[in-house]
């Protein structure tokens, strides 16, 4: 009997946490493995969201249920945040809380994509989109955003992709894997294109504040009442204030969006857990959670900047230098021809086994010709993976 139904065993696998998990197993076996894969902070995250959590345990407000879409401390926490870093006020109806950020992507595709629909999703692209909107049963329809535009679509390509099954445009800027971001001008052509057309947009700002060298980010929530309306944000606690295991998401749109959303996690997760969303009281609310922010900041930046020039001396790789979020995503073609590859998965795992540098396979990022390595870890390490990756490339 087939235990496992059609749609997994068609599935693929993440391969970030794929790419990841065979770094480990290398690591295992007493391997020297500089691992340049997960995109998650190497900061511990700060000491008083720590005690924020550690007081609701003591006191017993994390041992219950809470209410399915968060607790009403944390949603007033997000109000306060969004006034700040977004410029405009939001009610409570218009606000989820969830088990991470990915489960919010997933809310929202199950709560508005009928079978068929068609979501146009800018490649490269983040890993899950893809496989979340056909766990949906919607269309993904992929839009190339070309190096040469620094990985950026145009309405023109994206009028191009639109049918009259087309209901959604994914936006994720900063970007994972590329670390672009959209000008306010580049998203006010867009948003009303969308509105013009009435699409939803789907806004994925989880990289909002990671922004460097007097780069701005500008959400594209904010431009418009027309354009508010029908955009839904996907953003979090994991990025910003280094907390990654904690799993608390946040959603933000149409409280008609948001309670269908609600209605799904009432069914699949329920609450999130309650001592995580105490301590993300803590990280939205708190002055201490700025100044971990500023110095995690400042050494990102730092580190983008001293290796992009590295990296530009590895034979083969076509670096554009990004502004947002934690990554690197070089153009390999010539990298691979010069080693005798035509596959970029094969070439990150000669990599990973020869020159022991973990690295991500553009593959799975809708990018054939590009890797991905996150700089995400310490200056330390990222300058021994470059050399690892020079002295790779120059050995025959």
């Amino acid at each position: 009997m087939k235990k496992s139904s059609d749609f997994v065993l068609k599935m693929d696998e993440s391969v970030t946490l794929a790419a990841a998990n065979r770094a480990k197993k290398l690591k295992a076996q007493g391997r020297d493995i500089i691992d340049l894969t997960l995109g998650q902070p190497d900061f511990p995250t700060p000491k008083k969201i720590g005690e924020a959590a550690i007081e609701a345990i003591k006191n017993g407000s994390a041992s219950f249920y809470t209410q399915v879409g968060g607790l009403p401390a944390l949603k007033t926490a997000v109000q306060k945040y969004w006034e700040n870093f977004y410029g405009y006020s939001i009610d409570t109806p218009q606000i989820l809380v969830t088990a991470g950020a990915k489960f919010a992507l997933y809310a929202y595709f199950m709560a508005t994509i009928d079978p068929g629909d068609e979501v146009i999703i800018p490649a490269p692209y983040w890993v899950s989109y893809v496989d979340q909107v056909k766990m949906a049963q919607g269309t993904p329809v992929i839009v190339e955003a070309k190096q040469e535009n620094h990985f950026k679509v145009t309405v023109a390509q994206l009028e191009q992709a639109r049918t009259a099954k087309t209901k959604i445009l994914l936006l994720n800027s900063p970007s994972n894997p590329t670390g672009m971001i959209y000008t306010k001008k580049e998203l006010e052509e867009i948003g009303e294109w969308a509105v013009e057309n009435d699409l939803l947009i789907l806004a994925d700002d989880i990289y909002h504040r990671l922004v460097y060298n007097g780069a701005e980010f500008t959400a594209i929530s904010s431009l418009s009442t027309a354009i508010r309306q029908r955009t839904t944000i996907i953003n979090g606690v994991s990025k910003t204030f280094a907390m990654t295991g904690w799993r608390i998401g946040v959603a933000v749109g149409d409280p008609e969006i948001i309670a269908a959303m609600t209605k799904i996690a009432s069914q699949t997760t329920s609450n999130p857990t309650a001592v995580a969303q105490y301590a993300a009281i803590e990280a939205f609310q708190g002055s201490d959670s700025d100044t971990a922010f500023d110095q995690m900041h400042r050494a990102f930046e730092e580190r983008l900047n001293k290796i992009y020039n590295q990296l530009l001396e590895v034979p083969g790789f076509e670096v554009v230098k990004p502004n947002g979020a934690f990554y690197l995503f070089p153009k390999v073609t010539k990298a691979m021809e010069l080693k005798g590859f035509s596959d970029v998965t094969a070439f990150t795992t000669a990599i990973l086994e020869e020159a022991g540098v973990a690295l991500v396979t553009g593959e799975g990022f809708g990018s054939p010709e590009n890797v991905r390595l996150s700089y995400a870890t310490s200056l330390e390490n990222l300058e021994k993976a470059v050399q690892r990756l020079k002295d790779w490339m120059n050995n025959g």
